[in-house]
């Protein structure tokens, strides 16, 4: 394979571990945003700073719980990079 279609490679894989990684914490994100604006919807209550606290707990909870798995999917790829570099430099 030549150099180009190898970084063409790294950076199709790039792409998606960066959609892999973000993923989970934008989901939650959304997924709590969607139920509080339809709590004040409902309530009328538009209060902006109603959302903040419970998008933190719910991004800080999914950070815990998936964030050493993304670090290691990052941590793969970035050893990936590493030994690419090795193998064209060399």
């Amino acid at each position: 394979m030549d150099e180009a279609s190898v970084l063409l490679s790294l950076a199709d894989r790039m792409l998606w571990i960066a959609a892999l990684v973000a993923a989970p914490v934008l989901l939650a994100s959304l997924a709590i945003g969607l139920v509080i604006g339809l709590v004040q919807a409902a309530t009328s209550v538009n209060e902006q700073t109603l959302t903040f606290v419970p998008k933190l707990a719910a991004v800080a909870f999914v950070l815990v719980v998936f964030g050493a798995s993304m670090m290691a999917l990052v941590n793969d790829f970035m050893l990936d990079i590493f030994a690419e570099i090795a193998r064209m430099g060399g």
